[in-house]
């Protein structure tokens, strides 16, 4: 059907060009319309037909996942967040997205908005957030530039999460040269809300009244999904009026109103304005009731004057929702949330038309048909080339029996300096970890943040995980141990794996051989999370994740949710005075794409290390059992930097030295046993008393079963290797981080 013709200059293909669209789409948006868009329109639909919104080149392969089982309730793209049911009446509400370019050009607003918008996903469906985590990925620290992003970001995150008054738990932060100049910054929030209290992000009922609430609209951030959607160049710099400015403070008064706004029962509908502003808000709530919506722009509270509908529809001010209301019940949410000092304001109504019409100045600007605009409607949908890379022949060509070996006793201090091993104190020591008193494990005590649910004797075990190295060197097997040693992290910490978030970080998707990677990791992670029943309940993807040189390391981050049913059976990765060490799982065996030969030797080199995940499933479940029938009181997964990095781990995470063989698990005290990265392995600590029945429950589950030693003492030794002192390791792993960081930061 053809619309009426708004008020406006017309859009030419020139101008849909310099937008990010190409000729096909803008002739599909000409067929949509009836006629040629106006400019209003064009930048309309070049937010929403963005990567960053659309999700065009990759919809296709994220259907592939499992998006339905074990205990969810809301799945992918059904809601502004996915939703698992945790028993007790209760769900958990969560999720992880990117802020990747925003962050290369603005570390510390790109970051801490972020940390904002993501907690606003969690918090519009009615869940109170109780814990944030992240992932990030910077290049080398040897550059200033990089150090100067890492502290931008840090501070950040750090500034906008303890003001808004939820704890980080945990997170991960890795360096390779391949995030030179496109850091990874990816934020995760988890929240719990009753279920049946959740509120869907929907517009439904004729002539409902649509608000706008929280904090003014600005020109800040506007076509920052365009932004996010594009390779970053060096006239990127230049788009630093794409990244948005957020306020914590104002956050926190949106969330304290929008729950109290909830509860009234006044809320038909409610979803975060993020990317895309009013554009997305009002248009994906509008297809999803198979409704329309009329917004009259004039209305809209603006902190800039002479703001244009252009303006005020693509604008990415932070700390904003929309809101659609019963009729007549509109000023119960206007007085909730003028009791916060936030606006409130109605900006149009619900109608029956199935399009978004817009108004400035009296004038009407657009007139698009909401379907039109969204995922799974009439945004489009592309299945791209592949081809396998070539760098793969190079890199599965190497022969780890070509490496002359340094000593053990160096190699260990080395990797533990490491800026991927070293201690990221300096990083979460900057974030409040404890605030509202529900964390029970924080960073770096155990393989996963646990976080108390209220009211029960249940906790959350939550975990970010992904290593790109792997994913670079065999993108499909990399993908599942992404999931797998997320969800080994939570089993570590006493937690049943419930389900996953990702975020999906890749290069341009134009090029056949990144697409290729990205399709086989999408396929792993797939492969794993039906294996573990882990569903995923949504995420988003990243691409044009490049530098100058090349793609960075192909990083499908993965947020992965577990439930600890009785918070006896947390578990910490520190062992204790005069426990016995065992080792469980598979051998140790090859170097492939071991931090060893990154930090040693210089070489990204070799396969994905070896995984079988029916035995890795076996593990898992045989481990979780241990731990509940209270047969272990230690827990530390083997990954990055090997079994010798484990133990020094578990040594200085406890102040505790012990006597170690480790003969069993490979070829006794030797590099391979020590710094392979293959999978599948956990240390445990086992009181006196239980060692014959930790031998016996792990042999009757088919799981391989080591006795390395006992703790105790000053000194970690192992035979046959050599002997550390426990606090020159630590001294090692403690201050590598901060030295680097004490050197010159350049903006």
């Amino acid at each position: 059907m053809q619309s009426s013709a708004p008020s406006d200059a017309l859009a030419s293909l020139e101008m849909a060009l310099e937008h990010g669209l190409n000729a096909e789409e803008y002739q599909k948006i000409v067929d949509y319309l009836g006629r040629v868009p106006t400019i209003t329109e064009l930048g309309v639909y070049s937010v929403m037909w963005s990567e960053h919104c659309s999700y065009k080149n990759s919809i296709a392969v994220l259907k592939t996942l499992p998006r339905s089982g074990g205990a969810l309730l809301v799945g992918a793209g059904e809601e502004n967040a996915g939703l698992v049911d945790i028993g007790g009446g209760l769900g958990c509400a969560f999720k992880i997205e990117s802020h990747n370019h925003p962050s290369a050009v603005e570390p510390y607003q790109g970051a801490a908005t972020g940390v904002g918008g993501i907690h606003r996903d969690i918090f519009t469906m009615g869940a109170r957030p109780i814990a944030a985590l992240n992932s990030l990925r910077f290049g080398s620290l040897k550059n200033p530039r990089v150090r100067y992003l890492l502290d931008g970001v840090v501070s950040g995150i750090a500034d906008y999460g303890n003001a808004f008054g939820v704890p980080t738990v945990a997170g991960e932060v890795y360096f390779d040269e391949s995030y030179e100049g496109n850091p990874l910054v990816n934020a995760m929030s988890v929240g719990i809300v009753k279920v049946g209290e959740t509120v869907s992000a929907i517009a439904e009922g004729l002539g409902n009244p649509v608000l706008i609430v929280g904090a003014s609209t600005g020109r800040d951030g506007i076509h920052g999904a365009t932004f996010a959607s594009e390779d970053l160049t060096a006239e990127s710099e230049a788009k630093r009026p794409s990244v948005q400015v957020g306020d914590p403070f104002t956050e926190k008064l949106l969330l304290e109103a929008s729950l109290e706004a909830i509860q009234t029962g006044a809320v038909v509908g409610m979803q975060d304005m993020g990317a895309a502003g009013i554009s997305c808000s009002s248009s994906e709530m509008s297809a999803k009731g198979q409704s329309g919506m009329d917004i009259d722009l004039d209305k809209v509270p603006m902190r800039e004057d002479g703001m244009t509908a252009y303006e005020l529809l693509l604008s990415e001010s932070q700390e904003r929702m929309l809101i659609v209301a019963h009729k007549g019940r509109e000023q119960e949410i206007i007085d909730v949330y003028a009791k916060w000092d936030l606006h409130a304001v109605v900006i149009g109504h619900v109608t029956d038309t199935q399009r978004v019409r817009y108004w400035r100045d009296g004038q009407l600007k657009a007139d698009i048909p909401a379907d039109s605009l969204v995922l799974g409607g009439g945004a489009p949908v592309y299945i791209r080339e592949t081809k396998e890379p070539e760098y793969l022949k190079h890199t599965r060509a190497f022969d780890a029996g070509t490496l002359s070996h340094p000593p053990i006793h160096s190699v260990m201090l080395d990797l533990l300096g490491s800026p991927n091993i070293a201690s990221k104190k300096w990083v979460y020591e900057q974030y409040d970890s404890m605030v509202r008193t529900n964390t029970v494990v924080g960073p770096g005590r155990s393989d996963a943040g646990v976080v108390r649910i209220k009211g029960t004797n249940k906790a959350l075990a939550v975990k970010t995980d992904c290593n790109g190295r792997y994913v670079y060197l065999n993108p499909r097997r990399g993908g599942q141990i992404a999931v797998m040693e997320a969800a080994r992290n939570v089993v570590c910490s006493g937690g049943k794996p419930l389900a996953i978030t990702n975020c999906l970080n890749f290069g341009n998707p134009y090029k056949p051989e990144l697409y290729w990677v990205f399709k086989e990791a999408v396929g792993g992670m797939g492969d794993a999370c039906r294996m573990l029943d882990t569903p995923v309940t949504g995420g988003n993807v990243s691409f044009y994740n490049e530098n100058v040189k090349s793609a960075v390391f192909p990083t499908p981050t993965i947020g992965m949710l577990g439930l600890v049913e009785d918070l006896s059976h947390i578990t910490p990765s520190a062992w204790a005075e005069g426990q016995t060490v065992y080792y469980i799982g598979a051998d140790r065996k090859g170097f492939d794409g071991s931090e060893y030969l990154a930090a040693i030797h210089g070489l990204t080199m070799g396969d994905a290390p070896a995984l079988d995940m029916e035995f890795e499933t076996t593990l898992q479940d045989a481990l979780l059992k241990a731990i509940r029938t209270g047969l272990i009181s230690a827990a530390h997964d083997v990954s990055d930097g090997g079994l010798g990095i484990t133990l020094a781990e578990m040594a200085m995470f406890s102040g505790l030295g012990a006597q170690l063989s480790v003969d069993g698990p490979g070829k006794g005290a030797s590099h391979e046993t020590l710094f392979s990265e293959a999978q599948s392995g956990v240390v445990i600590g086992v009181d006196p008393g239980k060692v014959a029945a930790v031998e016996a429950h792990f042999k009757a589950a088919g799981v391989p079963v080591y006795m390395l030693g006992q703790v105790g003492g000053s000194h970690l030794d192992i035979k046959g290797a050599s002997s550390w002192e426990v606090s020159a390791l630590d001294a090692r792993y403690q201050q590598a981080l901060p030295e680097m960081m004490s050197a010159t930061i350049i903006a």
